[in-house]
């Protein structure tokens, strides 16, 4: 069953390493191996410094309404390069050793959940969570925007908006804001937090106050 796989998979310590990227040839063609580091972190985010500096100028405002909102208005998953879209490139990104097919399909790798901890090794078992909801960024000020600016949201791989994690946990968060919902594993609260707030920052999203006030308290957790 998935949940006794889960439980078992829970227990696996999270495993760096080395060496450089390959192509082999299987039974089924060309497969290409990245066996990089994972990095299970999006690139971009902030000193903590930087993020408060970040928090302190965004614009405090009570939340708009989901009225109109549909995920089709933020399109993806967009082609990146070649047959990869931006789900497969974030998957080789955070992962380990991990193997593409000719589409660009992850047939296996190792993936490190920073929210919960936990290691898979299915690609089914990982989902690429927005950091920032796309529900959340519709009520906080993306509802007016272009649907060109919501693809280019949906899909950004410059700040720290997509991240390779557990799939029932990026599930169970929805599209809730940190007032509501922070990653199981608190030693990941003060990252998570910057990365939020560089996102909405970045972006130019305002934040309710209540969301504002988590995002303090998580913060006020970083050493840097």
């Amino acid at each position: 069953m998935r949940l006794s796989r889960r439980l078992t998979t829970l227990s696996l310590a999270r495993r760096a390493l080395t060496g450089a990227a390959a192509v082999v040839i299987g039974g089924a063609g060309l497969v290409a191996i990245d066996t990089s580091p994972a990095l299970a972190t999006p690139p971009g985010i902030p000193s903590k410094a930087t993020a408060q500096s970040q928090l302190n100028a965004l614009t405090v405002k009570s939340e708009g309404s989901t009225s109109g909102y549909s995920r089709d208005l933020f399109p993806h998953w967009i082609t990146i390069s070649g047959t990869c879209n931006t789900r497969e490139t974030v998957l080789k990104r955070d992962g380990t050793s991990v193997v593409t097919d000719s589409s660009c399909a992850a047939t296996s790798g190792r993936w490190y959940s920073p929210y919960d901890g936990a290691t898979w090794t299915a690609a089914s078992d990982v989902d690429i969570d927005h950091v920032v909801p796309l529900a959340e960024a519709w009520r906080s000020g993306a509802s007016g925007w272009t649907t060109s600016r919501r693809q280019s949201f949906a899909n950004d791989l410059t700040r720290p908006q997509l991240i390779a994690v557990t799939d029932n946990v990026n599930q169970s968060k929805g599209d809730q804001d940190p007032s509501t919902w922070q990653p199981p594993l608190s030693s990941y609260r003060c990252t998570y937090s910057k990365m939020w707030i560089t996102v909405k920052y970045n972006w130019g999203l305002s934040l309710q106050s209540s969301e504002k006030s988590a995002l303090q308290s998580m913060l006020n957790t970083c050493s840097s």
